[in-house]
C-alpha cells in the first residue's frame, strides 16, 4: 500500500507527504531526519489515506500540494 498522510506540525501548519512505509516515516519525521519537517517538532499525524497504486498515491500527494487541493483541505479536514 502507498500513502499519503498529512501531519500537523508545531507551527499549527500541515506537512503532506507520501510514502509506502507509513510508520517508519512517522519516526523519520518525530525524530528530525526529515529536512522538511525538523524545525517544525513535535508533529502528529492528522490523517492519511491508502492506496494500492503508487501513482494515484503520487497524484493524490501533488493534488492536496496545489491550491485546490489546499483549499479542499482547509474546508474539508483540516
Amino acid at each position: 500500500m502507498y500513502y499519503v498522510y498529512i501531519l500537523k506540525c508545531s507551527d499549527g501548519k500541515p506537512y503532506t507527504g507520501c510514502t509506502d512505509n507509513l510508520e517508519d516515516r512517522l519516526k523519520r519525521h518525530q525524530s528530525g531526519w526529515v529536512p522538511a519537517t525538523k524545525d517544525r517538532l513535535p508533529v502528529a499525524l492528522e490523517t492519511y489515506f491508502a492506496f494500492k497504486d503508487k501513482y494515484r498515491a503520487f497524484d493524490f500527494e501533488k493534488y492536496l500540494k496545489s491550491g485546490s487541493g489546499r483549499a479542499f483541505l482547509k474546508k474539508r479536514l483540516i
